[in-house]
């Protein structure tokens, strides 16, 4: 099996006078690159990889449309992509980026012993600053180390963006919340976070606020659009959510802010159960008890939240089924061109002591 170069279109323009040089000036200056390819024939980039590269399982009428729009579009693959013969490696690229949170950390845990169970071997980059070059010189790597896919386990918009965005050769795979044009699997925020707030509204709670994660992360986002539709759909105010980082330290200065600010709440409903921490801390220091003044609901279900004080409240997320589930999409990837993503998983209400109904006016 021989597989593209990551070097993207630059590699593949044809210089002026050599024998398959474009001739028009548009062409000169813009070389078809295999997006264009897999645009024009109606098929993934993987597909037309696959096409080039003389792979199996692709069909012959699928496989016919590439050509034609191969020799449509002029497009010629990079000599360094022609360079690269290899053979089957059992062998999976997983690229991760930034701190080693806990779900992403759980789910990369469990892709790698469901890579193990398939006899499949995991070589992986982690990249606390994933900035193009980074992600680039990583994906490289893995790409000259003969893998057969490429995962990504990221929650940044930004980062998703550069890799979807070059030339891997090999098939691409995302655990993101977000996303299309590519395969993708996760969990999904959007409900996990509707049904949070939910749970505050059901128990009476009509002031609700929000400490959401990063505005470039894809799971905050969700996150928040969860929240804000659960809370219009009940006509209630969705004030503007307080950014944090996913850190305690930032939901601690995120409860220092809602008491600053003076505004009326009853409920907090926290981007991951870290913030929720922080979140606690800064009530309780400031003499308000949870849930006797304020109910407080986190997210992810980590280990420490069952012994927080209180017991956190939170929407458990199976991290572990989400690595089974990414070696599995994988796997069809690999053999089915026309793979299906998995279904959705929604996020698990835990109760715990850390939400109750909100105070009365003679008691709060």
């Amino acid at each position: 099996m021989s597989i593209t170069s990551t070097s993207g279109a630059a590699s593949a323009r044809p210089k002026p006078g050599t024998a398959g040089s474009v001739t028009t000036e548009n062409e000169r200056t813009k070389a078809a690159t295999i997006f264009d390819v897999a645009r024009l024939a109606g098929v993934s980039h993987q597909t037309v990889s696959r096409v080039l590269n003389d792979l199996p399982n692709v069909r012959p009428a699928t496989r016919e449309r590439v050509e034609r729009a191969i020799k449509q579009l002029r497009y010629i693959p990079s000599p360094a992509a022609r360079a690269l013969v290899t053979r089957r490696s059992r062998t999976i690229g997983l690229i991760t980026t930034g701190a080693p949170e806990f779900g992403p950390s759980t789910t990369a845990v469990y892709f790698n012993e469901a890579a193990r169970e398939e006899r499949y071997a995991v070589i992986m980059a982690s990249l606390l600053q994933a900035d193009a070059a980074a992600l680039r010189q990583a994906a490289e790597v893995l790409v000259r180390q003969n893998v057969e896919a490429i995962v990504l386990i990221t929650s940044n918009r930004s980062t998703l963006a550069i890799l979807q965005g070059m030339e891997l050769g090999v098939p691409f795979l995302a655990v993101v919340s977000q996303g299309s044009g590519l395969h993708r699997v996760s969990l999904d925020q959007y409900q996990g976070a509707r049904r949070a707030a939910r749970h505050l509204i059901d128990l009476g709670h009509t002031e609700i606020r929000h400490v959401a994660g990063p505005v470039d992360s894809m799971d905050a986002l969700e996150r928040i659009r969860g929240w804000r539709d659960a809370l219009g759909e009940n006509e209630l105010v969705a004030h503007e959510p307080i950014i944090g980082d996913w850190s305690p330290a930032s939901g601690y200065e995120a409860g220092r802010r809602l008491l600053a600010e003076g505004g009326p709440f009853s409920a907090v409903f926290c981007g991951n159960d870290q913030m929720a921490l922080g979140l606690i801390h800064a009530l309780t220091e400031a003499g308000l008890a949870v849930p006797g003044a304020v109910s407080v609901i986190g997210f992810d279900d980590i280990p420490e939240a069952a012994h927080f004080t209180p017991p956190l409240t939170t929407m458990h997320q199976d991290f572990a089924q989400l690595g089974r589930d990414t070696m599995g999409v994988v796997l069809a990837v690999l053999t089915d061109e026309l793979a299906p993503n998995p279904l959705l998983r929604v996020p698990q209400l835990v109760l715990r002591a850390s939400t109750a109904p909100p105070p009365s006016p003679a008691t709060g």
